[in-house]
C-alpha cells in the first residue's frame, strides 16, 4: 500500500474516488489518568473519557458513516457505542485486529516504575523502538502489519465513497499513521495521538493518505455537552 500526506491538487479527486477513514482513540481511562500501560487489559472509561467519547459523539453526528469498526477492549467498545448512538441503523462491528498492541510482561505497569526497573530496554525505546519486541508481547512492525492487513481487509467490501469510522488505540493509531505520512516507526512520537483523537485518512486502491492527524477540537466545543439522539 503506498501512502504519504495529502497534497492539496489531489484532495478533489480523493474525496470522490476513496473510501474516507475516521480513524478515532479511545475516551481517556483511569490507567490514562496514572499513566499505568493498559495494553490488553480491559480497562473501561473513566468519567472524563465518557465526556470525551460523548463529545466525539457529537462531532460525528452528521457523518454518513456505513459501518462502525472497533477493538473488542471495553473502552473502545464504549467509545463506539457512543458514536453509534447518533447513528441507530449503522452496523457497529468488534475487530479483534484493532485491539491495543500486546505488551506482554509490561501490562498494568507504572510508567515510572518501568523505566527504572528496565532501563536498558527504555533506552533502546527511546531511541529505536522499531528493534523491540515486549516480552511475552508485541513489536511495533508486528502491530504495525496487523494492522494495516485488518484495514485492508475491512475496507475491502465497501465501495468508493463510503466513511468508516475505526476506534482503535494509540499504537494501532500511530503505526497506521505512521504508514498513511511515510515515516518509519522509529519516529511514531512525532505527532500525538491524544484521548478521543479524531484522525481523517483517504484509501483509494492501494494508496493511504492522511488528512487530518490528532483532532481534538471538539473536546472543547462539547465540553459539559450532554448526549441527545
Amino acid at each position: 500500500m503506498k501512502n504519504g500526506a495529502m497534497e492539496k491538487g489531489a484532495e478533489k479527486d480523493i474525496h470522490i474516488l476513496a473510501t474516507r477513514i475516521l480513524l478515532v482513540r479511545h475516551g481517556e481511562t483511569d490507567f490514562n489518568l496514572t499513566h499505568r500501560f493498559q495494553g490488553r487489559i480491559d480497562i473501561p472509561l473513566n468519567k472524563e473519557g465518557k465526556n470525551q467519547a460523548q463529545a466525539l459523539a457529537l462531532a460525528l453526528k452528521d457523518e454518513p458513516l456505513t459501518a462502525v469498526y472497533s477493538s473488542p477492549l471495553i473502552r473502545a467498545m464504549e467509545t463506539a457505542r457512543s458514536i453509534k448512538a447518533f447513528h441507530p441503523s449503522t452496523p457497529l462491528f468488534k475487530e479483534e485486529g484493532l485491539a491495543e498492541m500486546d505488551l506482554g510482561e509490561f501490562d498494568g505497569m507504572q510508567a515510572g516504575d518501568w523505566g527504572s526497573q528496565h532501563q536498558e530496554f527504555n533506552k533502546t525505546w527511546r531511541t529505536t523502538p522499531s528493534r523491540l519486541k515486549m516480552p511475552g508481547g508485541e513489536s511495533l512492525p508486528e502491530v504495525q502489519i496487523r494492522a494495516i492487513d485488518t484495514l485492508e481487509r475491512i475496507t475491502k467490501p465497501y465501495s468508493p465513497g463510503s466513511t468508516l469510522l475505526l476506534c482503535s488505540h494509540n499504537f494501532v493509531n500511530r503505526t497506521i499513521l505512521c504508514h498513511a505520512l511515510g515515516l518509519p516507526l522509529d519516529r511514531f512520537r512525532d505527532f500525538q495521538q491524544d484521548a478521543a483523537a479524531l484522525n481523517v485518512l483517504y484509501k483509494r486502491g492501494g494508496q493511504l493518505l492522511a488528512e487530518v492527524v490528532n483532532d481534538v477540537s471538539h473536546l472543547k466545543k462539547y465540553e459539559g455537552a450532554s448526549l441527545q439522539t
